[in-house]
């Protein structure tokens, strides 16, 4: 999660610097964490650290997992201080090595979009969809910003409603529709001396940076822990007190499928999965002075283990490889 909190309300320079700290205690996590420490830097308002940041983690990036998210959040934050140059340089890359994952494409796209390159930003929306599009039978839930976003640009153009605009429009469940939401007239409203008016837009704001919210920055999960059957084994020969805990595999998996269907249908948002291995679970116990047959660790090291960027989002969509790692399809699996 790229954290929105203002800066007067958290230190940000201190935060940066604690996940800088814990990068270098989890170097398999330096990836996640030192991209939350340079959304803090940017939320500073010390972009040229951000950018540091950004340049450390590129200096391997055969190493990264998602090297083009990386570039793109450096071009964004290089654009906001004055690098116009090389920010477009590396917005024109990322659109010619056409990456399959949303999250690039979304921030180069607003990008331009902040820099009144309207034309450039829809241009680069419209790319993205027709790669990552064109053969989902159901937009995966990471698509979503990328059609908000294109309607929204497409709005301000004046551009008539096309075949995207309308799932767009299904998709979002905001009371308020795309169509009110992404209407340039509404900044006008902004400057009225009607209460009424000024509330109005007030609510259609606080929509929007809810949906904008949900789709793009989804907060820290509620993560339930889970072992592959070769760690489960492992861990269950290790310390047989365990077995109570997870009487079979079977049995685990299914636990957590129930467990997360009832947080869901409680209300409870943004759930994860994450899983776990015997030697990280080792070092957690030991971390924390207590013995891994210690029932009470289980949920803390779900819960480290979720702080450090380590959660999957459940539910997968249903085409989507469940999250057991069977090889089906959660719709097939643990999600039929």
């Amino acid at each position: 999660m790229r954290p929105d909190t203002p800066a007067e309300n958290v230190d940000h320079t201190a935060e940066a610097a604690r996940l800088e700290r814990t990068a270098g205690l989890y170097p398999e996590d330096t990836e996640a964490l030192l991209l939350r420490a340079a959304a803090h830097l940017e939320l500073s308002g010390d972009r040229p650290a951000a950018s540091a940041l950004y340049d450390r983690l590129l200096a391997d990036d055969a190493s990264l997992e998602n090297p083009h998210l990386v570039r793109a959040l450096k071009a964004s934050n290089l654009w906001e201080y004055g690098h116009e140059a090389e920010a477009r340089a590396i917005i024109d890359g990322i659109r010619m090595s056409a990456p399959h994952d949303p999250a690039p494409w979304v921030i180069v796209a607003e990008s331009l979009e902040a820099h009144d390159e309207l034309e450039a930003a829809a241009e680069t929306y419209t790319e993205a969809a027709r790669l990552l599009l064109t053969d989902a039978a159901e937009p995966p839930h990471a698509t979503h910003p990328l059609l908000y976003g294109r309607h929204r640009v497409r709005r301000m153009l004046g551009l008539a409603h096309d075949d995207w605009d309308t799932l767009a429009d299904t998709l979002h469940t905001s009371p308020v529709s795309l169509d009110e939401l992404h209407d340039p007239k509404r900044v006008w409203s902004l400057g009225s001396d009607n209460p009424a008016e000024l509330e109005a837009e007030i609510s259609r704001l606080r929509a929007e940076l809810g949906a904008y919210r949900e789709a793009l920055s989804r907060p820290f999960p509620v993560a339930m822990l889970h072992w592959p059957a070769t760690e489960l084994t492992e861990l269950l020969s290790a310390y047989p007190t365990l077995t109570a805990e997870y009487p079979s595999h079977p049995e685990h998996l299914a636990t957590i499928e129930s467990s997360l269907r009832e947080l869901s249908t409680s209300g409870t948002p943004n759930l994860g999965i994450v899983t776990g291995t015997v030697p990280s679970y080792e070092a957690f116990a030991a971390s924390e002075g207590a013995s891994p047959e210690d029932t009470t660790l289980l949920p803390q090291y779900a819960t480290t283990l979720a702080a450090r960027g380590r959660a999957a989002a459940w539910p997968p969509e249903r085409v989507a490889a469940c999250w057991c790692g069977s090889g089906r399809g959660y719709g097939e699996c643990h999600g039929a």
